[in-house]
């Protein structure tokens, strides 16, 4: 699918958007959607090859991007890649935590390293880059949005996936305590658990964990009730509606994206 040059009146027109982890996968596709809409787009990430890769690709197409460098990781690095945004753009309008590990772990058999090391990265990291663009809502009394990119499986998830859930758990309490506490601020905070979907990163973990061969795709769909698994750029244009005042009043609720029913019995 071609990028689309951002159209005067887009849902996110001049709004200046930052998503963490955004070089790859969901993250990427979240920027693609947020430059369609007219917006101004930062996106962080370790390693500088795909995030100015993507850059290259938005700007080529007439957007404005650029990418921030940030080990989203490190408290530090979290907090500063809201501080280079608002540096060289004077705020950040809309905030998306897209970053997360999904390396693999039971309850068994985790680590503490491993353990420490998901929740660095999916729940440290975005508390503390919400810290920071909050900080910088509240210091101009403007409105902002935020939207927590966090997983289905946060409802109990797979035995392999323990320090996955139990991060991105604490990421949906978290994302509903800072809604409901900037509320009065207009600050809108909402995240979205999303199901099953075909990304770079899935790849590599199937590969690396399960001994997926190159049907891995084919034969997930065949067991889903959709036939396919979900797509990144599905995902983006639901965020950028939540970022968008489309969405109305919304905030601090965290939607299920996904094809299987949570309660649901056969």
């Amino acid at each position: 699918m071609g990028l689309l040059k951002g159209q005067p009146g887009g849902l996110l027109q001049d709004k200046v958007v930052l998503v963490n982890g955004g070089s790859q996968g969901v993250g990427a596709a979240i920027a693609r959607a947020a430059v369609r809409e007219g917006a101004v787009v930062a996106v962080t990430g370790r390693r500088p090859e795909p995030g100015e890769a993507l850059v290259a690709e938005l700007t080529a197409a007439g957007g404005e991007a650029v990418f921030v460098r940030a080990d989203l990781a490190d408290a530090e690095q979290a907090k500063g890649s809201v501080a280079q945004v608002v540096a060289a753009y004077g705020r950040v309008d809309c905030l998306v935590n897209s970053a997360g590990l999904t390396s693999r772990g039971t309850l068994l058999d985790t680590t503490p390293e491993l353990f420490d090391a998901h929740v660095a990265i999916n729940l440290k990291g975005p508390f503390f880059a919400m810290q920071a663009a909050v900080a910088d809502m509240v210091a101009r009394k403007a409105p902002g949005t935020i939207v927590n990119i966090i997983t289905s499986s946060a409802h109990g998830g797979q035995p392999f996936l323990a320090p996955y859930v139990a991060a991105k758990a604490g990421l949906i309490g978290l994302t509903r305590n800072a809604a409901h506490a900037h509320r009065f601020d207009r600050v809108r905070i909402n995240g979205l658990n999303i199901g099953w979907t075909a990304t770079e990163g899935e790849d590599a973990v199937q590969r690396a964990f399960h001994g997926a061969g190159d049907d891995w795709r084919e034969q997930a769909a065949a067991r889903l009730p959709m036939g396919r698994l979900g797509r990144p750029d599905e995902i983006a244009d639901f965020v950028v509606l939540l970022l968008s005042e489309r969405s109305g009043v919304v905030t601090g609720s965290v939607i299920d994206w996904d094809q299987n029913v949570l309660g649901g019995l056969d």
